[in-house]
């Protein structure tokens, strides 16, 4: 298994796919959650919460060049529920580093389908998710 960093979409589909059965799924994204990278304290802040959630998340996405002087997103998120975790390490994968032209060309409704999250995930957590997914996307269109 790739850790955080190294992992693509790519690698998440072949993973999901492997894995097979929902609750493999999930242990999986629950190990996927445990490699998130501890998100300060200071930036736990309600300005940061995405509402929507059951549970806290908080998220920020901040623009940084790259060699060729292309803004692309940094984003950083946690959260207290280890499933949500997860999530977030879904999103980064497929949303982090990008820039905000693929961020926003970005099909996330077949990612999640190819997933099986569309499936799978409770209405609290799609509406968490949503809400994730809202936020990246407005603060991408902020920066085109």
């Amino acid at each position: 298994m790739k850790s955080l960093p190294e992992l693509t979409v790519d690698d998440l589909f072949d993973e999901f796919e492997f894995l097979g059965s929902w609750e493999d799924r999930c242990e999986y994204l629950i190990d996927l959650g445990f490699e998130l990278p501890p998100m300060p304290t200071e930036e736990k802040t309600e300005r940061n919460r995405v509402h929507g959630c059951q549970s806290m998340v908080w998220l920020t996405v901040q623009s940084t060049a790259d060699d060729d002087g292309e803004t692309r997103l940094d984003i950083h998120a946690d959260s207290d529920g280890m499933i949500v975790k997860g999530l977030i390490a879904v999103l980064l994968t497929v949303y982090n580093r990008k820039t905000p032209r693929e961020v926003m060309e970005t099909d996330i409704a077949g990612v999640f389908t190819k997933l099986g999250l569309d499936r799978h995930l409770s209405s609290a957590r799609k509406n968490g998710l949503a809400g994730m997914v809202k936020r990246i996307q407005r603060e991408a269109a902020n920066l085109a």
